[in-house]
């Protein structure tokens, strides 16, 4: 049976909003149901981003609500993208989390990463050694998540619509952990160069000589989103699952600690400088 498709930051807004909106009138779910004609069950499944609504349901809940045709047009605009098939879904054996639909609509991009090179980033041989030492013995898997990893660095140069703006701030010990050998690790230093001549790409290197900081903890990576579709997002990933920080609060102190992390790291002419003579070494 055909999984349907997860809905993107746009899709659950439209979601919150139609919430939003049954609530404003003072409709309880079991009430707006019984207008609409429908289960209870549509209902809230619509509201939590679980359904996607047809077109004539948007409609009818509209109607329902008494919105006014400015909002009705924005919430129709809103609902012709909220779910729709992004290449992830092709990938569906190596995402299993909404991290990469969340990254996918997402207008800046703001990553710290103390260990590894930015996924974004990565080139194919950096990433197939990072996988293998994860996964060994099982070079079919490892290479098909070589692939996905390859896929999903295609959204910085995307041109369908614009691409993200990507700041990375990467630990000295990332640029010269050998990881493959002194061939792949140079290839893809150079490929960080090249990334930084992108006008939506910063990256900033943080020194050993930062000696303590806030980033310690470990990586983390913060997400905003455009037309105010969604709150900004943090998004922690671990061997225990996947941490997403969505409150107020909890993103303020990532974006704390990240503020923190960039006043201690060199600045992008100083990091490309860096990483050059991390090549030549």
């Amino acid at each position: 049976m055909t999984q349907p498709h997860s809905p993107t930051v746009r899709g659950r807004k439209l979601a919150s909003e139609l919430c939003r909106l049954r609530k404003d009138v003072g409709l309880a779910v079991e009430e707006a149901a019984a207008q609409l004609g429908w289960s209870r069950f549509k209902v809230s499944r619509i509201e939590k981003a679980q359904t996607k609504p047809t077109v004539a349901d948007l409609r009818t809940m509209l109607d329902l609500y008494g919105v006014d045709n400015a909002n009705r047009a924005a919430l129709t605009e809103l609902h012709k993208n909220a779910w729709r098939r992004g290449w992830w879904t092709d990938y569906s054996d190596v995402f299993r989390g909404s991290y990469v639909a969340l990254e996918d609509d997402a207008a800046t991009i703001e990553e710290w990463s103390p260990q590894l090179i930015p996924g974004l980033l990565q080139t194919d041989d950096y990433a197939r050694a990072v996988i293998r030492a994860s996964l060994p013995g099982d070079e079919t898997v490892v290479q098909r998540r070589v692939q996905a990893r390859s896929a999903r660095r295609i959204l910085l140069g995307r041109t369908d619509r614009p691409a993200p703006t990507f700041t990375a701030i990467i630990d000295e010990a990332a640029l010269r952990r050998p990881i493959g050998g002194p061939e792949v690790m140079r290839s893809q230093l150079r490929v960080l160069l090249d990334a930084a001549r992108r006008p939506n790409v910063s990256l900033r290197v943080l020194p050993y000589t930062a000696g303590a900081h806030p980033g310690l903890d470990g990586p983390f990576i913060i997400l905003s989103f455009p037309e105010q579709l969604a709150p900004e997002v943090a998004y922690v990933e671990t061997k225990g699952g996947d941490i997403y920080a969505e409150s107020a609060a909890d993103v303020r102190r990532f974006r704390v600690d990240f503020g923190n992390i960039s006043a201690v790291a060199l600045d992008p002419e100083e990091s490309t400088e860096f990483i050059a003579a991390v090549i030549k070494e």
